[in-house]
């Protein structure tokens, strides 16, 4: 790469292009200076016939260097240049045209930059010149040879130019040259591809070079002949390909859709197809239904309210709509079998979504038409979602099975989007088929038909409000009359129950029908994830009508954790659930069941407490702690104040509150000792550290101002442990309790000790060195930040560092890794607004602010990640406003040094970039986000480059 940008690689390039030179002392010599020069160690010379046998490698090589030269160097060629290079360019192309293919198309390559940084002022008609050129005869090549190097060329032309670096005015002049290229261009294509002796290779690059210019937006109606040429291109297996891509490129150009005629005379070429696609589904070729029904995808797909719009030839459009149905229901098992009907998928959305979106009258007319089809689209997705036999699924690959799964959740997608124009007459529809299908004795069903069928509804039911839908009683009355003998059936009988749990909130007396099969599934491991995220939902929203079900949960919950049946994560959910349950429980049926429910884990911690530590028994303990942890995330009886856990005000009948202690708090009280008794020997293991800030975490989250108890244990705790070997966890349940807690009398001065103890370990850290700790160093400064915002007060104590502090910041917003310096950021923004009620931040800021402004400086410059220039953009927006004249002082000083904070930068715009940021728009955070991007792109030789266009 270092050679193909030097000076040098205009000699070389042309030196390693020579075909005459192989066995030439200048290649030795040229390839081996290069290794020299660019590699540390210079490898021993390779015996000459590795030379002869690399020899188009090193032409490539050659002619990549040509090109990386012309593209990303145009300015170091002289313009009485241009036309030599060009001449040596055809030159080549006609040299290669016979010989290595890779080499030919890197040559076109570096000709098309050239075109295209000439036109169309120094090359006014270059297509039409290089059909010239290439149509004389030239000595010693054939014409089939300069046949393909041209349409090669014509080809990576269109290509060039998409993915040039050419600056944007530049690319509206070169693409409105191209254009009117086009008319050079069109009648070659046409008249190679309509010749009957043209050969099967040049018919190919003629469809890829077509391919390659409708996508500069040529206007169909200028392609249309193509166009239909490619159609007759389709029966040739050889052409089949190139001539698909050329349709779909040639008509999803945003721009064909004003083209209304052309369309229309293109659908009956599209239906035309049909009895070739019939015959490939027949043959069992995938491969050509593929590239049909894309055809007929992307032309329905991309101009759907053009055609619609055309009411005369409405016929024909439903017929290209059937013919899209018939590739949706392709026969075969996805993704086995088939791969089309995936492709359609898109095409159903968008229909409806052109229909919808018409005005009322015209919707009523077209949804007489189309709503008969949707019903039909149903019938057909839910026949694709089904299962195959249990033997030809056990014979698919675990690919397979899951691209099937990823199938199956795009099929719901689009049931529950179908769901918007159908509506209740669509769960009426599937009502009635599962009933037949269950109560038909005489017919033996099998279970993929039932299956697929509740899949259905589990598709709708999970994200469309059905609690006014009067078929729901009725299929919950269904669901225990399915016989279930199949894993996944069984799954989705307990997600559609899962789906229907705020249904079930709702009409709580249906309960007693569907969780017995809940509780009995929670026993099966082949059902773990169905049946334990099912009851957690059951839980959630049915809790306050669960207080007679609930010993029976609990006792089954209790069981399956005991057997250890399920997963790991699996575990956390059932907690999570026997959390939600336990909360609409009285106080007294809440401690005797967290009784009988943990008992067994709190023993079993005592046993691993006593251990030797090992890596069998840390896996257990913490196991154990998470399983606790998940228990008190959704243990919340103050909800019962309240109201429930969606959101939702709870039933009239919910129990009252009972008086008297948390009984998280209770729980954590009573576990306590232990925990530290663990920690006294894992306190250097991270892992089993955060799983026990975990729990105290989550039940801080939770119980809020109800965890005031614990309060004056857990500061001390967390001092101790931070003390002994400092964690970034303990400092994040710190900043939980400062954020809750700090601003409470009874509990501020536990709060502080603990805030400045923490405070004064990790100034010692930083004391040592905190490149090791970016974790730390990211959470001290969130906690921090936090301390600022909740509580400033604790900055105005004498025991803490306050510029230790601060420097501590100015080191952090150094670090490489991007959330330490946001965090860092967001300390400094919470910071800077206390310099007027906090006299020590005063006092660091009147003597250390030039060092802020320096760091920030250094990081807008170059110093740190593009990503993190609005948090940059905040502190100086900060400093405005709350330091506006010394700012206005630091800025002068630190930006006088040259080279700082780029070299890249002229003093002229530094000195911009001051004025800008001190000017009225200082007021404006918006605009001096802009004025911070735009001098780091300064900074760093990015302003008005390819790269600064999407920033």
């Amino acid at each position: 790469m270092q050679a193909q940008i030097s000076p040098q690689a205009w000699q070389f390039c042309w030196i390693l292009l020579s075909p005459d030179k192989v066995q030439d002392l200048h290649i030795l010599n040229c390839t081996f200076k290069i290794k020299q020069i660019y590699l540390a160690t210079p490898p021993p010379p390779p015996p000459t016939y590795y030379l002869f046998s690399q020899v188009p490698e090193i032409q490539y090589f050659g002619a990549s260097a040509l090109h990386t030269k012309i593209s990303r160097y145009w300015s170091d060629i002289p313009t009485d240049q241009y036309e030599s290079l060009k001449s040596q360019l055809f030159s080549q192309i006609a040299c290669f045209s016979s010989g290595s293919k890779m080499v030919l198309t890197r040559l076109c390559v570096a000709l098309a930059s050239l075109a295209l940084n000439t036109m169309p002022e120094a090359w006014p008609g270059a297509v039409a010149e290089m059909v010239r050129v290439f149509q004389e005869e030239a000595g010693g090549v054939d014409g089939r040879a300069r046949c393909l190097a041209l349409l090669e060329l014509l080809t990576v032309l269109p290509e060039e130019f998409q993915t040039s670096r050419l600056p944007q005015y530049r690319k509206g002049q070169v693409r409105g040259a191209l254009a009117r290229e086009w008319g050079s261009v069109c009648p070659l294509l046409q008249q190679l591809l309509r010749r009957t002796d043209s050969p099967g290779a040049v018919k190919a690059r003629v469809l890829r070079c077509l391919s390659s210019w409708v996508q500069l937006d040529v206007p169909l109606s200028e392609s249309e002949g193509l166009v239909h040429d490619c159609f007759g291109a389709l029966p040739d297996p050889e052409l089949f390909d190139t001539a698909v891509e050329a349709i779909v490129n040639a008509i999803s150009q945003p721009d064909s859709q004003r083209y209304v005629n052309t369309l229309l005379k293109l659908v009956p070429r599209v239906l035309a197809l049909q009895d070739q696609l019939r015959a490939a589904v027949q043959n069992g070729d995938m491969e050509t239904c593929h590239g049909i029904c894309r055809i007929a995808v992307t032309l329905g797909e991309n101009h759907s309210r053009t055609l619609l719009e055309q009411v005369d030839h409405w016929q024909s459009f439903l017929a290209l709509v059937n013919m899209i149905m018939f590739c949706t229901g392709i026969p075969g098992h996805y993704p086995v079998n088939e791969t089309t009907s995936s492709l359609t998928l898109i095409f159903w959305y968008t229909l409806q979504d052109e229909i919808m979106s018409f005005e009322s009258e015209k919707q009523a007319v077209y949804l007489q038409v189309y709503r008969p089809v949707y019903f039909q689209l149903v019938d057909v997705l839910l026949h694709k979602a089904q299962f195959p036999s249990d033997q030809e699924y056990a014979s698919w690959s675990s690919d397979e099975k899951e691209q099937f799964r990823i199938y199956r959740v795009d099929i719901s997608d689009t049931l529950m989007y179908v769901y918007e124009m159908l509506g209740a007459e669509l769960l009426s529809n599937l009502y009635d088929k599962l009933g037949r299908l269950l109560t038909n004795t005489e017919q033996p069903t099998s279970w993929q038909h039932t299956e697929a069928l509740l899949y259905g509804f589990q598709s709708i039911a999970e994200t469309i409000d059905v609690n006014y839908s009067d078929v729901i009683p009725g299929l919950i009355g269904l669901i225990p009359r399915i016989s279930i003998n199949n894993v996944q059936l069984a799954d989705t009988v307990m997600f559609t129950i899962g789906a229907l749990a705020e249904w079930l909130a709702d009409h709580p007396v249906m309960l007693s029908s569907v969780l017995p099969l809940v509780l009995q599934a929670l026993g099966n491991p082949d059902l773990s994830v169905s049946s334990v995220s099912t009851l957690k939902k059951i839980c959630r929203e049915c809790k306050y009508d669960l207080p007679p079900y609930a010993t029976n949960i609990v006792a089954v919950s209790q069981e399956v954790l005991i057997k250890q049946i399920h997963k790991t994560s699996q575990c956390m959910w059932l907690m999570q659930a026997l959390g939600f349950l336990l909360s609409a429980l009285p106080v007294e049926d809440i401690l005797r069941n967290l009784h009988s429910l943990i008992t067994p884990y709190i023993q079993q911690l005592e046993k691993l407490a006593d251990e030797t530590p090992n890596p069998a028994n840390k896996l257990a303990i913490i196991h154990i702690l998470g399983l606790l942890s998940n228990l008190f995330t959704t243990l919340d009886i103050s909800k019962q104040d309240d109201e429930s856990a969606d959101g939702t005000a709870p039933p009239a009948e919910k129990p009252p509150p009972s008086p008297g202690p948390n009984p998280v708090i209770v729980v954590l009280q009573q576990v306590f000792a232990l925990i530290q008794k663990v920690l006294s020997k894992w306190l250097n293991d991270s892992q089993v550290v955060e799983a026990v800030c975990a729990i105290f975490e989550k039940s801080v989250k939770t119980l809020l101002h109800e965890f005031g108890p614990m309060v004056s244990q857990l500061s001390e705790m967390l001092g101790q442990m931070y003390s002994t070997i400092p964690q970034a966890s303990a400092l994040d349940l710190t900043r939980q309790m400062v954020h809750i807690f700090a601003s409470e009398v009874d509990h501020f001065p536990p709060i502080k000790a603990l805030f400045e103890l923490v405070t004064s370990v990790t100034l010692s850290i930083f004391q040592q060195g905190p490149r090791d700790h970016p974790d730390i160093v990211d959470s001290f400064m969130q906690l921090q930040a936090q301390a600022l915002k909740r509580k400033p007060d604790l900055f105005l104590s004498e025991s803490l560092d306050v510029k230790a502090v601060f420097h501590c910041g100015i080191l952090s917003l150094k670090f490489p890794e991007a959330p330490t310096v946001k965090s860092t950021c967001l300390f400094f923004t919470e910071l800077l607004p206390h310099c007027s009620d906090v006299p020590p931040v005063a006092r660091v800021m009147q003597e250390d602010g030039k060092l802020l402004i320096q760091a920030v400086l250094e990081g807008i410059g170059g110093g740190a990640s593009r990503s993190l220039m609005d948090q940059f953009a905040e502190v100086l927006f900060s400093l405005n406003k709350h330091c506006f004249s010394l700012l206005a002082v630091w800025l002068k000083e630190v930006l006088q040094p040259p080279g700082f904070p780029s070299s890249r930068i002229t003093t002229e715009q530094k000195v911009n970039f001051s004025q800008q940021i001190l000017s009225r728009e200082r007021v404006n955070k918006r605009r001096v986000k802009d004025i911070v991007k735009e001098f780091t792109l300064l900074c760093r030789g990015l302003h008005g480059t390819e790269y600064a266009a999407d920033y």
